[in-house]
């Protein structure tokens, strides 16, 4: 079992450490009052060439859109992950609390990692305190998407966050 996994995102430097510590070079970070944006390719990545995400702090949620290669293309709009997400002033963290939710726009969402969440907890990983934060961040995101057909942006938008993407949505 893994330690939460932790992320920088350094504005100055544009760059993006990801979990394994490896630097990677970011096109374009945009900052909201809301959260951040971030655009980067996924250089050696089987499955995809490029992510978008933005952190979003105050809802402890990162979305993202995964850019997938041909022949790994997976049936989701959005992947969320839930987390603790620290705005600063040239460089954000994030901290994965092990819960993602896998999107599909107007059908439905699903949760996952639900064991990997109770085996950190066991393993004295992550406090009772956060996975329990995580759960209630999990189970709100799930109904205040499902109060608004499976829609994000729709949802977003009652928060005042509106989610631009490199494709123009």
């Amino acid at each position: 079992m893994h330690p939460p996994k932790h992320e920088t995102f350094d504005l100055l430097a544009r760059t993006n450490t990801d979990p394994k510590g490896i630097v990677r070079a970011v096109d374009v970070y945009t900052v909201r009052p809301w959260g951040l944006y971030m655009a980067r390719p996924a250089p050696g990545r089987a499955q995809f060439h490029y992510l978008e995400s933005w952190l979003l702090p105050t809802l402890s949620l990162r979305a993202t859109v995964f850019h997938f290669n041909p022949g790994y293309e997976r049936d989701q709009d959005f992947y969320l992950d839930v987390g603790l997400f620290t705005p600063g002033e040239t460089v954000w963290h994030a901290e994965d609390h092990y819960l993602d939710l896998v999107l599909r726009t107007g059908t439905g969402v699903e949760l996952a990692d639900v064991d990997e969440l109770l085996t950190a907890v066991r393993h004295r990983l992550l406090s009772p305190e956060a996975a329990e934060q995580a759960v209630h961040t999990a189970v709100s995101t799930i109904e205040a998407l499902s109060r608004h057909d499976y829609d994000l942006d729709c949802w977003l938008a009652g928060h005042g966050m509106v989610l631009t993407w490199r494709d123009g949505s």
